[in-house]
């Protein structure tokens, strides 16, 4: 892999891939600037349409109020993919988190095994785990018939 990493970049075809990549990278901005271009134009005969038809104050009012919406519903839509993101997120880091205190453990489960205080050192954080576990499954559940008694 180093090697051939090493001779691409002795054969300057890294320097080919960077031209390519950046002529690329022009012809798209381009592309994309014409592109709003185009559309700004559609809008403007939309509007000419419009104003012929109804009158240049009602269109501008129409066209005013239809991108505000639009600009609204675009954050709307930004703020729930934003959240749903953040709970994925969050749900990552904690899968990942979990995963990390396991192998910690799991790897220092030999060392603590070899001293003689290492089995009360197991043992203490375990029955928490468990006390806390069966206090979770008999509490009372919000709202329920225990609760208000």
């Amino acid at each position: 892999m180093l090697a051939s990493l090493i001779a691409s970049f002795a054969s300057g075809e890294t320097g080919l891939a960077v031209r390519r990549l950046r002529r690329a990278a022009i012809a798209y901005l381009f592309a994309a600037a014409a592109g709003l271009c185009g559309v700004g134009f559609l809008i403007g005969a939309g509007y000419i349409a419009a104003a012929r038809r109804y009158g240049t104050l009602e269109t501008s009012l129409a066209f005013g109020i239809g991108f505000l919406v639009l600009a609204g519903i675009i954050l709307i839509i930004h703020r729930l993919a934003a959240g749903s993101r953040r709970r994925r997120e969050v749900r990552r880091r904690n899968q990942d988190m979990a995963a990390m205190a396991v192998a910690s453990g799991l790897a220092l489960l030999p060392s603590l095994l070899r001293k003689p205080a290492g089995l009360g050192a197991l043992a203490a954080p375990a029955i928490a785990a468990v006390a806390y576990a069966i206090y979770r499954e008999n509490r009372p559940k919000e709202g329920s018939a225990d609760d208000e008694a």
